[in-house]
């Protein structure tokens, strides 16, 4: 380290080197684009939709599509990561990310559209994996919760401009803008990628694990087809397929568990399920994505039960999502001075009681807005850093972009239950106030059930001071 890295300085409260600050900077970029990518696009698909002359079911798919290309990257993505470096896969990601941007925006027919929005998915789907890895590489414990928060609290940020910037460039020049400002983010992330990313390969490298990558996507997509239930009338997935989904989906991830116990760099590492504390932090990631369902129906529930315009009812909502943001630093800093199970406690209590008192209090807008704010809090506790914090002290550097790329795989599938469940509790009148009570204090629930499983994980004395479990 050279003499200018070593100067210290000061973010959110804790003391970074010029290294870490540059390795934040050029990790939170990445971050922040492949976060920009969902959120920004929703205010254009109308706009699209015209552009090509696709109809709503058709249009679905530019969503659709990308969470399959998604969940099936972020594993083999992080996988490479482990064998061949946080650098050259980092690279290849957001080199990959600015591809698919760029045929979006020349892309002369919706088919092509869609391919675009399949390859942005496959570089998106290992850029977060890989940073977070990255900064467990670099940072050291005492100040990698810190550090955590803060690429959390980007991604978060992310989100929620999202879909405003989307409706601004969309109005104001065209949705191909939206793709277009992919491309010189990418280059200037990229550039800084080769000074500030470290490389860090494994020192032994085994063959490609061809086979168990091809049987993991079967096993997947089985899963997302299953959740999704995707309306066969589109004419995208024939009947049979959705009927056959979620058995082939089981026969692939037992086929799956024979061919990772003799591959020599399995995609998805038995070891990585060895431990009690790893078991129980994928669990609960699970249960955090069906928790985050809640967020999506806030302000139809706001609109049904205060009569609110949509305008009035997502600024209400968007209180939640601010302090949601400020809170995910805070409890980054939080891991290192009280470690994650006192964190992912107090986060999971404050978002069964936030939703709990939604639900209740639905009809009397002051108390509605209390318990989204409190909600608000518990959630920026348990999204971001804490299960990640968990995962990067607990497995040993070979393993940990693959350990942090599942937790993303199960909290997307996490996520799509819980609109699933929501939608199923609130029914087919968006009105219904009785039906959204019920939604809530579903989601109360199971957010008292997440109380319950970080009591059974690991006290902080041993997450700090024990070296990983598996080698």
């Amino acid at each position: 380290m050279t003499a200018a890295q070593a100067q210290p300085a000061r973010v959110a409260g804790h003391s970074f080197d010029r290294g870490d600050l540059l390795l934040l900077i050029t990790l939170g970029l990445g971050v922040f684009a492949g976060a920009l990518d969902l959120g920004v696009l929703s205010p254009a698909l109308a706009s699209i939709a015209k552009t090509f002359g696709a109809q709503p079911r058709a249009i679905a798919w530019v969503f659709t599509l990308y969470l399959f290309a998604d969940i099936v990257a972020i594993p083999v993505m992080s996988k490479l990561s482990d064998v061949y470096g946080r650098r050259p896969i980092y690279t290849l990601c957001v080199s990959i990310f600015a591809a698919g941007s760029v045929l979006a925006i020349v892309a002369p027919t919706f088919g092509i559209f869609l391919t675009a929005r399949a390859i942005q998915a496959i570089g998106a789907g290992g850029i977060f994996p890989v940073a977070t890895a990255a900064i467990a590489d670099r940072v050291p414990i005492e100040r990698r919760g810190s550090a955590l928060g803060m690429l959390g609290a980007i991604w978060g940020l992310a989100a929620i401009i999202g879909p405003s910037l989307g409706g601004v460039l969309t109005h104001y020049l065209s949705w191909h803008w939206i793709f277009a400002a992919n491309v010189p983010l990418a280059i200037v992330v990229i550039a800084m990628a080769q000074r500030n990313v470290p490389t860090l390969a494994a020192r032994r490298r085994g063959p490609l694990d061809v086979a168990g990558i091809a049987t993991l996507a079967v096993g997947l997509l089985g899963v997302m087809i299953a959740l999704t239930r995707l309306d066969a009338a589109s004419a995208a997935i024939p009947p049979a397929v959705v009927f056959a989904a979620p058995y082939a989906s089981v026969l692939a991830f037992v086929a799956l568990y024979f061919i990772e116990r003799r591959a020599a760099e399995p995609v998805v590492a038995p070891a990585l399920f060895a431990t009690r504390q790893l078991t129980l932090t994928y669990w609960l990631e699970i249960l955090i994505g069906l928790l985050e369902g809640a967020l999506f129906f806030i302000p139809a529930a706001l609109a049904a039960s205060e009569h609110l315009n949509a305008a009035a009812a997502g600024g209400l909502a968007a209180v939640g999502a601010l302090v949601f943001v400020a809170v995910i630093p805070l409890a980054g800093r939080a891991l290192d001075s009280y470690g994650s199970r006192a964190v992912l406690t107090v986060g999971a209590t404050l978002t069964a009681v936030g939703l709990g008192l939604f639900a209740i209090g639905m009809t009397s807008l002051p108390l509605a807005v209390a318990g989204i704010a409190i909600a608000g809090v518990g959630f920026g506790a348990l999204l971001g850093a804490p299960t990640r914090y968990i995962i990067t002290n607990e497995v040993p550097p070979r393993l940990r972009a693959t350990g942090v790329g599942l937790l993303s795989v199960f909290l997307i599938m996490g996520q799509i239950v819980g609109s699933s469940l929501a939608g199923g509790i609130v029914g087919g009148d968006i009105d219904d106030v009785f039906g959204y009570r019920n939604a809530y204090l579903a989601f109360a629930a199971v957010a008292a059930a997440a109380v319950l499983l970080t009591a059974l994980l690991a006290p902080r004395s041993r997450e700090r001071h024990e070296p990983p479990a598996i080698e």
